[in-house]
């Protein structure tokens, strides 16, 4: 098997991975070993809070409705229940949106989820 020496290549790569710990602490940012595997717990950490972000601003967005909700007469689950009666299909993310910078237009929906709700349970 012929000897691969891997010059270049091998430095554009290490070039590569400290420049991605640049600004880390100490060594970490100078020597190869310690910086890789600063780097490679950065990107553990990365993808876990890309993962993370995604249920904060769920759970952001359900205080916002349940707070605007229970303004209106409803709880959180009564809300969303009578939406899906009503046939709203508004995501959380709009809705919460609705509810701080449009409260008229949050109650409209509000109102139509709480007559929905009403005819429910009339008809059971």
């Amino acid at each position: 098997m012929p000897r691969v020496k891997r010059g270049t290549v091998r430095r554009a790569k290490r070039r590569k991975l400290l420049t991605q710990a640049k600004g880390y602490f100490q060594t970490k940012s100078k020597l190869y070993r310690a910086a890789k595997e600063a780097v490679d717990k950065a990107l553990g950490y990365a993808y876990v809070g890309r993962r993370l972000k995604k249920r904060d601003f769920r759970r952001l967005w359900i205080v916002r409705i349940n707070a605007a909700a229970r303004e209106q007469g409803l709880t959180y689950g009564q809300m969303m229940n009578g939406m899906k009666l009503a046939g709203i299909t508004i995501d959380r993310k709009m809705l919460a949106d609705m509810a701080v910078s449009e409260p008229a237009a949050f109650a409209a929906v509000a109102a139509q989820a709480k007559a929905a709700l009403g005819a429910g349970t009339t008809a059971a």
